[in-house]
């Protein structure tokens, strides 16, 4: 009877000749996950994986500067062409702009501009805006949808000028910081802090800040850091509320005794500075741009593929470095030479040539994107026309307290810091600044609140793609 069973059990996992009946031969292939391959983004550059000289390429006595490279290595990412446009922000300001007005025709009665239910009827909770309902036209309008429209609106009171109410241009989003969640002393079980065997598992508890903010009685943005023993995992999710309208004044408050007045007016409303890189945004304000442009590239995707999307972000000081100077240690420019202008005399990028001379390169001030030669990686104005924010905190000793692999710092400033630690690095050098300073391998900074006439951004996406997978080659064994 023990060999009649032993016979069916082989019978069961053989076949005639020898062959197993599992697919694989019994013998380890590994599990393979199909997925969504995303498209190439729009207007974007794909970067390829580099090694390079992060740091001034050579010492310079006269600027002090002393060389110190360090070797750092760099992962693929997407990273536009250009610097974000007047034209390309201001979609995004009318995106916040109706918003409010579809929330506020929703509490007027129309309840058509909000979705309750799925395509199977069951209820949304909270309801979300129906975008696929449009906002009538002033002239078409009812007197309470008219009210709604106007509403996001403001008149000065002397100069009888209408435009966008810049009080009301605000922002509401939440980031999980999965950096600090993935930390082994952040973990909710103690005993998975600690993986030396000879050490009890630490029970103490542990205080975790967060960001949070919320607008109070009187509508004011209150914008807090807050202390408090780790409970869960909501405790890494920190809320922003911020006005994400450009400071249009900077054109005055950068240039003492100076007629910039006109620019207050043209600069980001007239259509003949669509193509000019957006300027006034801060780096609180370029990150919340940086959100929703991923959110609104998830909402034009199926559900079941939006999570699989990187999100948008600042390049790190590192990649615009590497950007810029396409991977190569021996490139202080994002161009070949180490002069400013081409065999042909031109320009080869918008700077100040001189004292007082803004006008050289055929503009004053910033220039419509894309008016310079690209860099050998397919990039426009990584020097000069704005600088550039970027996601790393300024520190003096810089990337030498990095990683060399993909290397970043960052330091979430909480509102109570001292404002010497809310500095960001500020990289590529302005329409405004000389030759030295548009140089690739060279740092500076603002303070992550400010806003500035020669500050604007760009955005990077990390790269995904099955042209990364590699398959293992195994040599048949006789």
């Amino acid at each position: 009877m023990k060999n009649l069973i032993l016979l069916i059990l082989l019978t069961c996992f053989t076949v005639s000749c020898g062959r197993s009946l599992l697919g694989d031969g019994g013998e380890l292939v590994g599990v393979g996950i199909s997925g969504w391959s995303e498209p190439n983004p729009h207007g974007m550059v794909l970067i390829r994986q580099s090694t390079f000289e992060m740091g001034p390429a050579g010492p310079d006595s006269i600027w002090g500067i002393y060389q110190n490279p360090k070797g750092v290595s760099i992962d693929d990412f997407w990273m536009d062409e250009t610097e974000i446009t007047n034209a390309e922000y201001r979609q995004f300001v009318y995106w916040v702009r109706d918003s409010i007005i579809r929330e506020r025709l929703y509490s007027a009665g129309d309840e058509t501009y909000k979705i309750t239910e799925d395509r199977d009827g069951n209820p949304i909770e909270p309801p979300v805006l129906n975008w696929n309902k449009p906002i009538p036209t002033e002239r078409r309008a009812t007197e309470d949808e008219l009210t709604a429209i106007r509403s996001v609106y403001w008149t000065n009171p002397i100069t009888g000028e209408t435009k966008i109410d810049p009080k009301q241009m605000i922002y509401r989003y939440s980031v999980f910081d999965e950096t600090s969640y993935a930390l082994r002393r952040n973990r909710i079980d103690s005993a998975e802090r600690i993986r030396n065997t000879d050490v009890a598992a630490d029970a103490e508890e542990i205080m975790i800040s967060k960001d949070t903010a919320y607008i109070n009685e009187e509508g004011r943005i209150v914008s807090e850091t807050v202390t408090r023993p780790l409970s869960s995992i909501w405790d890494f999710l920190n809320t922003y509320i911020i006005p994400i309208y450009p400071d249009e004044t900077v054109w005055v408050n950068d240039f003492n005794n100076a007629y910039n007045e006109p620019y207050i007016r043209l600069y980001f409303n007239h259509p003949g500075y669509n193509d000019y890189p957006v300027v006034g945004v801060s780096w609180e304000q370029a990150n919340a741009f940086c959100v929703w442009r991923t959110e609104y590239l998830k909402k034009s995707i199926d559900v079941k593929f939006r999570n699989t999307i990187e999100p948008y972000r600042l390049p790190t000081e590192a990649e615009f470095e590497c950007a810029a100077r396409s991977g190569k240690s021996e490139n202080i420019y994002p161009w070949e030479t180490d002069g400013v202008v081409s065999k042909k005399n031109c320009f080869l990028g918008n700077f100040k040539q001189g004292a007082g001379d803004y006008v050289k390169d055929n503009y004053l001030i910033t220039a419509p994107v894309a008016s310079f030669s690209p860099n050998e990686s397919g990039l426009y104005d990584m020097a000069g026309n704005v600088a550039e924010w970027t996601s790393t905190a300024y520190l003096e000793s810089g990337p030498e307290i990095m990683s060399d692999m993909n290397p970043e710092y960052r330091y979430n400033a909480a509102k109570e810091d001292p404002y010497a630690l809310k500095k960001k690095v500020v990289r590529g050098g302005s329409w405004k600044d000389i030759a030295h300073f548009i140089r690739s391998d060279i740092r500076n900074f603002e303070y992550q609140n400010e806003q500035r006439s020669y500050i604007g951004f760009r955005c990077v996406r990390t790269c995904v793609g099955f042209s990364k997978t590699k398959t293992k080659t195994v040599t048949n064994r006789k």
